[in-house]
């Protein structure tokens, strides 16, 4: 039983594991507490994402099951992009014997009883993959050994075992996530517990973290998105708010795209590279 890392924390511990860390807008204040406690805290959920291109289906979620749905995504090539902070939606409810078996650092986790009274939302750190999960989508080594360090970064950090670490399905029959064994899993997070992390020196835990690019489609006449809010308040910071009369606003406009033109000239870019929408390198740039 341990007190949940704060953000800072969970950066600090995922960045000094050797992972390349992301952060969704907002992440740090997006989370379900208002529906219940979070922590203490016991474990580590695995999960696959059973889609493709789910980064921004697990931070909003759908109305039946509102987001955050993990605490991080991890993308196939292994970024890692913070999702939430606090309580999130993803691991429902737990078998007894599953969730003492998980906080007992047992060696053995029981097929999970069909009764499931645990609310383990409240008590676990959980990562989604991007997999199908159809056992025909590989998980590519980059992506698999970032999901290894994550959870031994959150178990290095806690002071647990490998056995801390339980997959979504070994927690309830609901679920068949992850798609790959958790034995084998549990062996090689105990084998990096075993390593001196690859970035062990101390970092700034305080020093923002890029932002991941959402996609090209957010900044284009028409939308409306907190992206272009994001991006706005950014070009702000950066001196360009001149650009605005009324300050930035989640529609994208043509002093959006006049600020954002000016950055990237700033930059020396020119041609289609200072057009004023804003792509991976513009985004990466501008937040670093």
């Amino acid at each position: 039983m341990a007190t949940p890392m704060t953000a800072d924390q969970f950066v600090s511990a995922l960045k000094n594991e050797g992972l390349n860390v992301k952060g969704h807008a907002g992440w740090r204040t997006h989370n379900r507490n208002h529906k219940g406690a979070w922590g203490p805290v016991n474990g580590v959920v695995i999960h696959h994402t059973a889609g493709s291109n789910s980064l921004g289906f697990v931070y909003s979620g759908s109305a039946d099951l509102p987001g955050p749905l993990c605490h991080s995504h991890l993308a196939k090539d292994g970024t890692l992009t913070m999702i939430g902070n606090g309580r999130a939606n993803h691991a429902g409810t737990f078998a007894t014997n599953a969730f003492n078996a998980m906080v007992a650092e047992s060696a053995t986790h029981p097929r999970p009883d069909a009764s499931e009274p645990i609310d383990a939302n409240s008590r676990t750190y959980g990562i989604e993959i991007e997999n199908r999960g159809d056992g025909k989508d590989p998980y590519p080594a980059a992506q698999y050994e970032a999901a290894v360090k994550w959870a031994a970064a959150i178990c290095r950090f806690h002071g647990w075992s490998e056995h801390s670490v339980i997959g979504h399905k070994e927690g309830t029959r609901r679920k068949i996530d992850p798609s790959f064994d958790m034995g084998q899993f549990r062996k090689d997070v105990a084998a990096q517990l075993k390593k001196t992390p690859s970035k062990a020196s101390p970092t700034d835990p305080t020093k923002p973290i890029v932002p991941a690019f959402p996609g090209t489609s957010y900044f284009k006449p028409g939308a409306t998105n907190a992206y272009v809010t994001q991006l706005g308040e950014q070009l702000v910071k950066k001196g360009y708010g001149h650009f605005y009369s009324v300050g930035p606003g989640p529609s994208w406009s043509e002093a959006d795209r006049k600020a954002v033109q000016a950055f990237q000239k700033a930059q020396g870019w020119t041609g289609s590279d200072a057009d004023g929408y804003p792509g991976p390198a513009t985004w990466e740039r501008l937040f670093s």
